[in-house]
């Protein structure tokens, strides 16, 4: 007789059978939602709205390189990641459960190629490991923005020690930040994007490797939407010299994935694809 009420629920209710599926393997076991992030500065807000939410209550949040948690994601180690979009098509079950994330719609600031002479003289480019996205949007812009022909080395963890005469570097994050004034020449990602395809561009979105309940996914947006709503709390609580962290969270990066992201995401995908 249960399995027939199981089976009835599945057909007539999907939504809330995978609701009552999820609540009873969190009764049985014990278990909340494993959700991952990096800790970088740009993941800040997002994590403030999650933190303050009583749906902290049901998740488990673990912070790692936005290059590792691909491998949890598909290892099923975590449920939700925030994850670098380039590593999607890798992930079985892959599916976005937030409208926010990491994009922009021109100068992202932290995600560039820092180079010591202009774009025409560089003939090696160390790949920073951190991120997977930014590695693959650097190749792609080199060979069809820049039409560069070049000499791809993976960074070792100390290579912006190795980006003088003609070798360059991606960097990105905090440490992009923290270099903005010691390079001679910056090239942002972004608004390469942009200038090569007239699109907007996703670095990051909230990605699960399963169906997640209805419910959970509302109060989980909620969340993130309120993060934003606080910025100056986020900034007094993460004092950084380096850049001014207003105009990097108003003007710089997008936190709302809208339909023009969306079509830049899926632009990028089709392209590396």
């Amino acid at each position: 007789m249960k399995g027939r009420v199981f089976v009835y629920i599945y057909l007539h209710f999907p939504d809330e059978f995978i609701t009552l599926i999820f609540a009873l393997k969190n009764r049985v076991l014990d278990t909340k939602i494993k959700v991952a992030a990096v800790s970088y500065l740009n993941t800040k807000p997002l994590l403030y709205g999650i933190e303050h939410s009583d749906i902290i209550n049901d998740i488990d949040i673990v912070l790692d390189y936005p290059s590792r948690l691909a491998q949890s994601l598909q290892d099923g180690t975590i449920d939700v990641a925030l994850l670098p979009v380039a590593a999607i098509p890798g992930i079985p079950g892959a599916n976005i459960v937030s409208d926010y994330g990491i994009g922009a719609n021109g100068n992202v600031v932290s995600v560039a190629i820092f180079s010591r002479v202009p774009m025409e003289e560089i003939e090696t480019v160390y790949l920073d490991y951190q991120s997977r996205t930014s590695v693959r949007l650097a190749q792609l812009l080199l060979e069809k923005h820049w039409n560069k022909n070049v000499v791809y080395r993976p960074a070792p963890e100390n290579f912006i020690e190795y980006i003088n005469d003609t070798k360059a570097g991606v960097i990105i994050g905090d440490r992009a930040l923290q270099q903005l004034h010691n390079f001679e020449y910056i090239y942002d990602l972004s608004a390469a994007w942009k200038d090569h395809t007239g699109l907007d561009f996703i670095f990051a979105a909230w990605v699960a490797n399963k169906p997640l309940p209805e419910d959970f996914k509302a109060r989980f947006n909620a969340a993130n939407a309120d993060g934003l709503k606080h910025l100056q709390q986020v900034i007094n609580e993460n004092p950084f010299p380096h850049y001014n962290l207003h105009t990097y969270y108003t003007d710089n990066i997008k936190f709302y994935l809208d339909e023009d992201k969306k079509k830049g995401l899926a632009k990028f995908l089709e392209l590396i694809g």
